[in-house]
């Protein structure tokens, strides 16, 4: 019996060696499947990230785009109204003094009236004068 129990714990340590190695063999196997699937993971994570940049970039910049289209239109609309602002107070100027002179000419005209009548009443009055 000694040497049965003797063996025994020589047995029994051994299966505890055993074991304590498989463990550390599988944890060691559990370890790398880990880190493989964590660096896996990281991977598809960088890739996923550069492909929603990129697809957030590729709107960021149509957007850009046309701001710079829009700034630029509004600029060149900006130098149109000032254009016809010019032209549109050339033609008020303009057609004020055509105003004024076509006041002046019916002004003149009717001077020219009275001073026709003035003169007629002139002569009546002088021919009733000479004849008297």
């Amino acid at each position: 019996m000694d040497r049965s129990y003797q063996e025994e714990p020589e047995s029994l340590e051994a299966s505890l060696l055993q074991m304590i190695h498989d463990h550390n063999h599988a944890s060691a196997i559990l370890r790398e499947r880990t880190e493989k699937a964590k660096k896996e993971a990281i991977q598809t994570a960088a890739r996923v990230s550069d492909l929603v940049v990129n697809a957030v970039n590729e709107g960021v910049q149509e957007v850009y785009i046309n701001e710079k289209r829009i700034e630029m239109e509004i600029r060149a609309l900006t130098a149109r109204i000032m254009l016809f602002k010019k032209q549109t107070d050339q033609w008020l100027t303009a057609s004020h003094a055509i105003n004024t002179a076509v006041k002046e000419i019916g002004d003149f005209e009717n001077w020219m009236k009275i001073m026709e009548l003035d003169c007629k009443s002139i002569s009546a009055a002088i021919c009733n004068i000479h004849q008297e």
